[in-house]
């Protein structure tokens, strides 16, 4: 084998890892030491994302596009398995209930976005470019709502389906979710902090992050290093669910064909598209087969360490999104500008009085924590909305940032019929129209069964 730099399937790999992480240690010393950076609350990975776009469109530096993409596909997944493999904590209080009406409220904000989405993009195909594909609109809740992995996924399915630079309009809008989560947050903030309605504590995300045992190690977990490293035990388990997921999927897809072949590429496109999910599930199962399998003692010691499984989720994260904002292709977005900016302008903006509207009913007492959390989630990721909430609420003493984690958690049922509908929007014209129509009906029903529900939770005092 030849080991030298000629043999490019060998280093071309690690020498672009090494370009993201070097541009991720880069945007990290910006965002510390330029004031204007660090205010703004943008992630270091998103900056990171957008150095690395301009580098590759200038052409100063070149990064292969489907390196990008690969990162961002299976980082997406490899991120929510190692969610989903954590040994569940109890919950106190209420929690269930306000996970439920959290839950419910997240989808129905999905709603909202592909609403103005779908609005947007069936006037302007109707109108002035009847060429646009009609159901791009979605993509703007995949962008806004789930972040670039989903808009990069569900992108390219609407390539596939006939829409012309489909992956690069998602994650173009995922991008700017980003800005609008930052900078009209920030900006917000600002107004309130002025009017002194809120107090903003500056820079209280730098707090030490020290870790105490309680937090690193449950009892009865395996050592720390013996003859494998924890973390290595954490690697492999996520990386055999996602062997599993693969072996999955592609066996379902294989005996589908056997009997419809036309069905078989119609579900190998969802359950690859949204392989994730599947993860997820599959993470699940492990999770709760290893705790069955401790109770009954045929498992002695604890292997999943919740710490290092979080840890290890933020970096797929952190390098999903530098890779999707990086991947995007400018070229791509010639022709849609106008849809482009008006789902990006109207998308922000309904976002944001949805959930004024809705934050100031459910979320009495912290009504301003879980607005900035909501909405720093729903137009970029969690981290987004922990850095607005965290401006506020620096302790995280209101039950905020719970509210992201259990409504995340209960979002996924209340989502899946979302995500059904996703990929049926894009077979035809019809079906937009037809996914039009559910999108109000299940909105309604979502709203009943939020403002069904009994007492609400106050804020912790």
């Amino acid at each position: 084998m030849d080991f030298s730099a000629a043999n490019k399937e060998l280093w071309n790999p690690m020498i672009q890892m090494g370009i993201i992480s070097g541009l991720v240690l880069l945007a990290n010393v910006l965002r510390r030491k330029i004031p204007f950076v660090r205010k703004s609350l943008m992630p270091t990975a998103v900056l990171a994302g957008f150095i690395l776009l301009l580098l590759r469109s200038t052409g100063i530096i070149k990064v292969d596009a489907v390196f990008l993409e690969s990162i961002t596909f299976h980082a997406l997944a490899l991120g929510f398995i190692a969610l989903s493999l954590r040994v569940e904590e109890k919950e106190e209080n209420t929690s269930g209930v306000q996970g439920y009406k959290s839950g419910a409220l997240i989808v129905s904000t999905y709603l909202v976005q592909v609403f103005v989405g779908l609005v947007v993009s069936l006037l302007l195909a109707y109108t002035i470019k009847p060429e646009l594909f009609k159901a791009s609109g979605v993509l703007l809740a995949m962008a806004y709502g789930q972040g670039p992995g989903q808009a990069n996924n569900v992108g390219t399915t609407y390539e596939l389906l006939g829409m012309t630079g489909g992956r690069s309009f998602g994650l173009s809008l995922a991008a700017v979710g980003y800005l609008v989560a930052c900078f009209a947050g920030v900006v917000y903030l600002n107004i309130l902090n002025r009017r002194k309605t809120v107090v903003r504590v500056h820079d209280k995300e730098e707090m030490s992050g020290s870790v105490t045992v309680d937090h690193f190690q449950d009892s009865n977990e395996i050592p720390v290093a013996q003859s494998i490293d924890r973390l290595s035990i954490q690697a492999a388990l996520i990386a055999l669910v996602y062997l599993c997921t693969y072996v999955l999927i592609w066996g379902i897809t294989e005996l589908v064909g056997m009997i419809s072949p036309g069905l078989a590429d119609t579900l190998g496109n969802l359950l690859w598209g949204f392989n994730f999910i599947v993860g997820s599930l599959l993470a699940s199962l492990f999770a709760n087969a290893f705790k069955g399998l401790r109770k009954v003692k045929i498992m002695n010691r604890q292997y999943q360490n919740n710490y290092l499984l979080s840890r290890l989720s933020g970096l797929a994260f952190d390098f999903m999104i530098v890779a999707g904002i990086a991947s995007i292709n400018i070229e791509d977005l010639s022709g849609n500008w106008l849809p482009f900016i008006l789902m990006s302008v109207l998308g922000g903006v309904a976002t944001f009085a949805y959930l004024k509207f809705m934050c100031d009913k459910l979320y009495k007492g912290y009504e301003k924590e879980a607005f900035f959390s909501m909405f720093g989630m729903l137009t970029g990721t969690i981290s987004s909305g922990v850095l607005l909430l965290r401006e506020i609420d620096p302790e995280l003493k209101t039950p905020a940032s719970s509210n992201l984690v259990l409504g995340s958690s209960f979002g996924v049922g209340f989502g899946f019929p979302v995500l059904l509908l996703v990929n049926f929007a894009g077979k035809s014209d019809m079906a937009v129209w037809i996914s039009f129509g559910i999108v109000i009906v299940y909105m309604a029903v979502l709203l009943f069964l939020i403002f069904k529900t009994g007492r609400k939770n106050k804020a912790t005092k």
